[in-house]
């Protein structure tokens, strides 16, 4: 039985996604959104439903912090490849303020449980960093031409 060779940018056996960027969101979210499911049952079986609102707000705020860069990498990477991580960084360095600007505008919540809201939020971030990271791991992306594609003239190689 011959396997297909996997598209440039995704890993081999990887189906049902058309990017490289939808992939990792739906690794990461699925993932993040696990966590954040298993921290709520905690916070609610050991403190209260307002514990549990505060794991699920600050897994929502977390995801969607990071989501929203790889949604804009599917994006621009569609149409300027190369241009994909360059978007990301500047995208990435927009959500920061306006995040914060959007966290100091609605202030804290009466209901928030801070302790939840602030450990959910750390082990949000590193599963979904770690789980990012593992994904891109998985991936092979040329970022230079192969020798043989005509970057010789062959008189000897690059230098001859």
């Amino acid at each position: 039985m011959k396997s297909k060779a996997a598209r440039p940018g995704s890993p081999a056996g990887a189906v049902g996604f058309s990017s490289l960027w939808l992939r990792l969101a739906a690794l990461c979210t699925g993932a993040a959104g696990g966590v954040a499911v298993v921290l709520a049952v905690a916070a609610w079986l050991t403190a209260n439903a307002a514990a549990a609102g505060s794991v699920i707000f600050a897994a929502a705020v977390v995801m969607c912090f990071f989501a929203i860069s790889l949604l804009v990498g599917h994006f621009v990477g569609r149409r300027n490849p190369s241009g994909a991580i360059g978007a990301f960084a500047v995208v990435y360095l927009v959500k920061i303020v306006g995040f914060a600007a959007l966290l100091l505008w609605i202030g804290t919540p009466a209901w928030i449980n801070p302790p939840w809201f602030g450990a959910t939020g750390i082990v949000t971030v590193v599963v979904w960093q770690a789980v990012e990271l593992w994904g891109f791991s998985r991936v092979r992306l040329q970022i230079f031409d192969d020798p043989g594609d005509g970057a010789s003239s062959g008189s000897g190689g690059p230098h001859g």
